[in-house]
Protein backbone atom coordinates (compact mmCIF):
# COMPACT_ATOMS: atom_id res chain seq x y z
CA UNK A 1 0.00 0.00 0.00
CA UNK A 2 1.20 3.63 -1.09
CA UNK A 3 0.87 6.17 1.24
CA UNK A 4 1.58 9.93 0.09
CA UNK A 5 1.63 12.80 2.51
CA UNK A 6 -0.52 15.39 3.01
CA UNK A 7 -1.44 18.95 4.94
CA UNK A 8 -4.35 18.62 7.49
CA UNK A 9 -5.49 22.01 7.54
CA UNK A 10 -7.34 22.43 11.12
CA UNK A 11 -9.96 25.45 11.37
CA UNK A 12 -11.69 26.32 14.52
CA UNK A 13 -14.29 29.06 13.86
CA UNK A 14 -17.23 30.88 14.70
CA UNK A 15 -20.53 28.83 13.97
CA UNK A 16 -21.52 32.27 11.91
CA UNK A 17 -18.66 31.92 9.86
CA UNK A 18 -19.01 28.20 8.19
CA UNK A 19 -20.51 29.22 4.52
CA UNK A 20 -17.77 31.70 4.36
CA UNK A 21 -14.92 29.73 5.14
CA UNK A 22 -16.42 26.73 3.23
CA UNK A 23 -16.58 29.10 -0.56
CA UNK A 24 -12.66 29.99 0.49
CA UNK A 25 -11.70 27.01 0.99
CA UNK A 26 -13.07 25.84 -2.78
CA UNK A 27 -11.51 28.86 -4.06
CA UNK A 28 -8.27 28.56 -2.31
CA UNK A 29 -7.85 24.76 -3.95
CA UNK A 30 -9.48 22.35 -1.02
CA UNK A 31 -11.16 19.38 -2.61
CA UNK A 32 -13.29 18.42 0.28
CA UNK A 33 -13.77 18.73 3.96
CA UNK A 34 -15.44 17.73 7.27
CA UNK A 35 -16.98 19.62 9.61
CA UNK A 36 -18.28 19.13 13.34
CA UNK A 37 -18.95 21.15 16.18
CA UNK A 38 -17.29 21.61 18.87
CA UNK A 39 -16.78 23.62 22.45
CA UNK A 40 -13.88 24.51 24.71
CA UNK A 41 -12.14 27.72 26.13
CA UNK A 42 -9.48 29.84 24.95
CA UNK A 43 -8.05 32.79 25.61
CA UNK A 44 -10.46 35.14 24.91
CA UNK A 45 -13.39 34.21 26.95
CA UNK A 46 -16.45 34.32 25.89
CA UNK A 47 -17.38 34.84 22.42
CA UNK A 48 -20.56 35.91 21.07
CA UNK A 49 -21.10 32.83 19.48
CA UNK A 50 -21.90 30.84 22.50
CA UNK A 51 -24.66 32.66 22.56
CA UNK A 52 -25.29 31.68 19.14
CA UNK A 53 -24.04 28.10 19.71
CA UNK A 54 -21.01 25.86 19.60
CA UNK A 55 -17.86 26.64 17.25
CA UNK A 56 -17.15 24.57 14.15
CA UNK A 57 -13.92 22.55 13.67
CA UNK A 58 -13.22 22.00 9.62
CA UNK A 59 -10.83 19.91 8.40
CA UNK A 60 -9.65 19.90 5.30
CA UNK A 61 -6.78 17.34 3.23
CA UNK A 62 -4.42 19.18 0.91
CA UNK A 63 -1.27 19.86 -0.74
CA UNK A 64 1.16 22.02 0.75
CA UNK A 65 1.00 25.12 -1.37
CA UNK A 66 -3.02 24.93 -0.54
CA UNK A 67 -2.29 24.69 3.15
CA UNK A 68 -0.16 27.78 2.74
CA UNK A 69 -2.76 29.96 0.72
CA UNK A 70 -5.61 28.81 3.12
CA UNK A 71 -3.44 29.83 6.35
CA UNK A 72 -2.63 33.10 4.54
CA UNK A 73 -5.61 33.53 4.03
CA UNK A 74 -7.36 32.95 7.11
CA UNK A 75 -4.60 35.13 8.83
CA UNK A 76 -5.22 37.63 6.58
CA UNK A 77 -9.04 37.76 6.71
CA UNK A 78 -10.54 36.18 9.56
CA UNK A 79 -7.69 36.84 12.40
CA UNK A 80 -8.10 40.51 13.10
CA UNK A 81 -11.79 40.20 13.28
CA UNK A 82 -13.06 36.71 14.51
CA UNK A 83 -12.69 34.03 17.23
CA UNK A 84 -10.90 31.51 14.76
CA UNK A 85 -7.64 29.08 15.52
CA UNK A 86 -6.13 26.94 12.46
CA UNK A 87 -2.64 24.51 12.52
CA UNK A 88 -1.54 22.41 10.46
CA UNK A 89 -0.10 18.70 10.32
CA UNK A 90 1.55 16.35 8.07
CA UNK A 91 -0.71 13.30 7.62
CA UNK A 92 -0.06 9.94 5.51
CA UNK A 93 -3.12 8.99 3.17
CA UNK A 94 -3.93 6.29 1.07
CA UNK A 95 -5.34 7.54 -2.18
CA UNK A 96 -3.53 10.98 -2.34
CA UNK A 97 -4.70 11.74 -6.27
CA UNK A 98 -7.80 12.47 -4.16
CA UNK A 99 -6.84 15.19 -2.40
CA UNK A 100 -4.79 16.82 -5.27
CA UNK A 101 -1.46 15.14 -4.74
Amino acid sequence: MELTTVKLVTIIAEAVLEERILHDLRQLGARGYTIGTVQGEGTRGVHASEWEGKSLRIETLVPPEVAEKILQHLAAVYFPHFAVVAYVMDVQVVRGAKFGV
